[in-house]
């Protein structure tokens, strides 16, 4: 061992330590609660939708450009083949009255949203992978008319857009540490507040409600010096 504050316990040395524990007095130490925002992720280029597409619904990137080819002849989708963040006003509103309409004002931020590319020589003409028209077709509306490639491809282009145009994600990070004879221990809890944009997309997650519940770690309320 390099470190000389590390030690490596044999098996009676784990043990005698394990049965030590086991009737120290515990108490807490400090309790540390820091709030956190996350913002949204910009709507979709070619390459982020394609990485999105594999970790969201298994797809090759051969797949997802095939759906999407699909969708935008059919006209429910812009041109799939882009490096730009960037949405189009008419995009920005109709995002925005479906976030009113859909999730409430609440989630609607007083200003509209811009994704500056970090792409070098992004071709701003283009825009960003979006649902097309004004306003925006509900995915349930196409269900019927699209295979499942294309509806799940379509669903998640459309979440994603919305979510671009909702407000921050906000939440405490907990931290809760506790000693007993000598030893420390340490845990960390995450709490969401508010879950804005998470409503509506979490990314590399299928079922953004069920997200939200994994993405809370919830620790007991304890006060410091508590036994």
């Amino acid at each position: 061992i390099k470190d000389d504050s590390l030690l490596v316990l044999d098996e009676a040395g784990a043990k005698a330590l394990n049965d030590r524990l086991r009737s120290a007095q515990f108490k807490v130490l400090s309790v540390e609660s820091k709030p956190y925002t996350r913002k949204p992720a910009p709507p979709f280029t070619t390459s982020t939708m394609q990485q999105e597409a594999n970790r969201k619904l298994g797809f090759t990137a051969g797949r997802t450009m095939n759906a999407a080819q699909s969708l935008y002849e059919n006209g429910h989708i812009t041109y799939m083949r882009t490096d730009s963040t960037n949405l189009a006003q008419v995009a920005v509103d109709a995002a925005r009255d479906l976030v009113n309409s859909e999730y409430g004002n609440d989630y609607l931020p007083e200003t509209p949203r811009t994704y500056a590319n970090k792409v070098k020589n992004a071709q701003e003409a283009h825009e960003a992978i979006r649902p097309a028209g004004h306003p925006f077709e509900l995915p349930g509306a196409l269900k019927n008319s699209l295979n499942s490639d294309e509806y799940r491809l379509f669903e998640m282009i459309w979440k994603r857009t919305i979510a671009s145009q909702m407000v921050d994600a906000r939440g405490h990070n907990t931290t809760i540490t506790i000693e007993g004879d000598g030893a420390i221990f340490r845990v960390s809890g995450r709490t969401i507040d508010f879950p804005g944009f998470l409503r509506a997309y979490v990314e590399g997650s299928d079922n953004p409600n069920a997200e939200l519940a994994d993405r809370e770690t919830l620790l007991p309320s304890v006060e410091q010096g508590q036994q």
